[in-house]
């Protein structure tokens, strides 16, 4: 079990399907990763080529995974598996009201020799419209 704070490379995956469209975002970053007991925290800042640079803490836990964004965009999106959860995301155009339900959540701590994984799948509805699918995967290993 890994104590204390680990300097991690991330590369975060986002991938949205919207009307038969698919949109992929990809952002690779170092950050820091604390295991403690069955809770992991993942910390580290997006760097925006124009704008305020956006900071991201993600807490895992067994039932639920937390994502805490600040800065250009702020939000707080909690995902428990099989179930819709809500929250606003306030950027610069302005405040939308979000509904999350979460399918599914796989998580691989980091270990010494073996790169940590989360998966999330799951939908979003913006204030009440249509729903869009999401997979997010935030691969992570010892920083190089």
């Amino acid at each position: 079990m890994t104590s204390g704070k680990t300097a991690v490379d991330i590369k975060l995956t986002t991938e949205i399907f919207d009307l038969g469209q698919k949109d992929v975002t990809v952002v690779e970053e170092t950050g820091s990763y604390i295991q403690k007991g069955d809770t992991a925290v993942l910390t580290f800042t997006e760097h925006q080529e124009q704008g305020e640079d956006v900071q991201a803490l993600i807490t895992i836990h067994p039932e639920k995974v937390s994502v805490k964004r600040t800065g250009a965009v702020r939000m707080h999106q909690v995902f428990r598996k099989k179930q819709t959860t809500e929250n606003v995301y306030r950027h610069e155009f302005g405040t939308m009201h979000m509904e999350t339900h979460t399918d599914q959540i796989i998580f691989k701590q980091l270990k010494e020799q073996k790169n940590g994984e989360l998966f999330i799948s799951y939908t979003t509805k913006m204030n009440g419209e249509g729903k869009r699918r999401h997979r997010l995967t935030l691969g992570f290993q010892h920083a190089q």
